[in-house]
């Protein structure tokens, strides 16, 4: 059935003014109350679920960052923690190493120009991951040729602490000094005999 708009506005035209003006605010709110209802509520809902999935992805971007970050920084320890035993590793020997190591200490001292009274390797003293090797030293030299020696110990691979010297002259005005130390190196303690000291502790 067709609607005769014409007629309609002239029905509406004679109404009273009071009448004209509640049927044009009912229209109003029955066209807003679909607009909300049909248009506004929807994307409103479609809105707040985008917001929410945006804030769940820049969450796990921020976490992925942080995870990042951690990373790099746990992958540049794990290569500064390898770098350092590299050279702990050149500095302590290991057990096969100790008599060439010994030996070269001597040939220093020879090379030095200075003559060997004693060399003799003492105690060793075990710590918790290393073992100390001492040898009692004497010779017979100038004090420039000692020093000279001292340095070419001091600046070997191989860590050689050398205390307790004392120089004597072989006699009064003499220059020859008869020159006592101890040379202390160290290495590394083997995989087995660590093992069989944490079970001694323990």
């Amino acid at each position: 059935m067709a609607i005769d708009l014409n007629t309609y506005f002239d029905k509406i035209s004679k109404l009273r003014m009071i009448h004209r003006i509640l049927i044009f605010a009912g229209s109003v709110v029955l066209i807003a109350g679909l607009y909300i209802w049909f248009v506004y509520v929807p994307k409103t809902g479609e809105i707040t679920a985008i917001k929410s999935e945006l804030d769940r992805l820049e969450r796990n971007i921020r976490l992925a960052r942080v995870r990042a970050n951690n990373l790099k920084r746990l992958e540049a320890d794990l290569a500064r923690a390898r770098g350092d035993l590299k050279v702990a590793m050149k500095l302590l020997p290991t057990t096969s190493e100790i008599p060439s190591l010994l030996k070269n200490i001597t040939k220093l001292g020879n090379d030095s120009n200075l003559e060997f009274l004693l060399f003799r390797p003492e105690k060793q003293v075990s710590k918790e991951f290393y073992v100390e090797i001492p040898v009692s030293i004497e010779v017979l030299g100038s004090y420039h040729n000692v020093a000279i020696f001292f340095d070419k110990v001091g600046k070997l691979d191989r860590i050689v602490n050398v205390v307790n010297v004392s120089m004597i002259p072989i006699k009064e005005l003499s220059t020859t000094l008869k020159t006592s130390c101890k040379a202390t190196t160290y290495r590394f303690k083997e995989g087995k005999k660590t093992e069989s000291v944490h079970k001694k502790k323990k």
